[in-house]
C-alpha cells in the first residue's frame, strides 16, 4: 500500500503538466538586418495600427470541438511598432510625429491556424501588414503578405510554434523595411 501511493501521485502530477495548455503565445519579433539608405537623416512619422478583428494570434481547431484561441502575451502592435522605428532609425531616417512624411503600418492579419492531421499536427502562419506612405502631394500603399507551414508528429509544440510566427514577422519586417520601392517614396 505504501508503494502505491507516491506511483498514483507522480501519475497525477504528470498526467496534469501533460494536460496544461498554454493560453499566451510569446511575440518576439527581432530587428532584422537593415540595408542603410546612405541619405541624410530625413525625417517620417511613423503610426502602427491593428486593424485585425479579433485579438487571438493561434487558433487550435479540434475535429467537433470548438476552436481553442490563444492571445499574445504582449501587444503585437507595440511590439511591431518598436520594430519599425528602430529598424527604419537604423536605416538612415529620423523618426519624428510631426514630419509631413507619415507612414502608417496596419497589421491586417496574424494568425497561426492549427489542425491535427493523421500523424500529427499541420499550422499556417499568415501574417499581413498595409503599408499607407504620404507626403506631401502624394501617396503609397503597398500589401505586405507572409505565410509558412509547419508541421510535425503528435501534437503540435508551443515553442515550435512561437518560433515559426517570430522568424516570419522578422522576415516581414525585413521586407518592409529594406523594400527599395517604399524607401524610394520616402526619399522623395
Amino acid at each position: 500500500m505504501k508503494r502505491i501511493i507516491p506511483i498514483i501521485a507522480c501519475a497525477g502530477l504528470l498526467f496534469g503538466c501533460a494536460t496544461h495548455t498554454p493560453t499566451h503565445m510569446a511575440l518576439n519579433p527581432q530587428l532584422p538586418v537593415v540595408e542603410s539608405q546612405g541619405i541624410p537623416a530625413k525625417p517620417i512619422a511613423i503610426e502602427m495600427i491593428d486593424t485585425r478583428s479579433a485579438n487571438f494570434v493561434a487558433r487550435f481547431n479540434n475535429e467537433g470541438d470548438a476552436a481553442r484561441l490563444v492571445s499574445p502575451s504582449e501587444s503585437p502592435r507595440r511590439q511591431l511598432e518598436q520594430v519599425f522605428r528602430e529598424g527604419f532609425t537604423k536605416a538612415g531616417y529620423r523618426i519624428d510625429p510631426s514630419s509631413v512624411n507619415h507612414m502608417q503600418l496596419q497589421l491586417e492579419k496574424l494568425l497561426t491556424d492549427v489542425s491535427d492531421t493523421t500523424f500529427g499536427y499541420q499550422a499556417t502562419n499568415d501574417i499581413i501588414i498595409n503599408v499607407i506612405a504620404s507626403n506631401t502631394s502624394k501617396t503609397f500603399t503597398k500589401r505586405y503578405t507572409a505565410r509558412n507551414l509547419v508541421s510535425g508528429p503528435f501534437s503540435a509544440d508551443f515553442a515550435t510554434l512561437e518560433l515559426s510566427v517570430n522568424d516570419l514577422l522578422s522576415d516581414l519586417t525585413a521586407k518592409i523595411i529594406n523594400d527599395p520601392e517604399l524607401n524610394q517614396f520616402i526619399q522623395q
